[in-house]
């Protein structure tokens, strides 16, 4: 079934309005048992997902707003639009103002 992504953006948004926690994330594709796993996610203004392991294989695309992606002694500033693969290292994610991303994994098989 197709997922209209401007749509889920306005709704996540106003969702990650409503919460205390300032986020808010939706599975787009993919369940428990699937290798690839897509989640749409919220992130508010200067909200962070702290420090978190990686996936064995991930990519961030910015759907709307301006993301940080900070890993090892590194960062990368992203806007919508761009798209790039999470490196394989510890990481976190902050958003510069209200911002959506679709956060694409390939989940380990072991």
């Amino acid at each position: 079934m197709p997922v209209n992504l401007p749509a889920l953006q306005e709704q996540l948004l106003s969702k990650a309005r409503a919460s205390h926690a300032r986020r808010a994330a939706e599975t787009v594709y993919g369940g428990r048992e699937a290798i690839l796993r897509q989640t749409a996610m919220a992130l508010l203004a200067d909200q962070e997902l702290p420090e978190h392991d990686s996936p064995p294989e991930a990519t961030l695309q910015v759907l709307t707003g301006h993301l940080q992606l900070r890993g090892q002694d590194r960062h990368w500033d992203l806007s919508a639009g761009d798209i790039i693969p999470i490196p394989p290292e510890r990481h976190s994610v902050t958003a510069r103002d209200d911002s959506v991303f679709l956060l694409t994994v390939r989940r380990s098989t072991e």
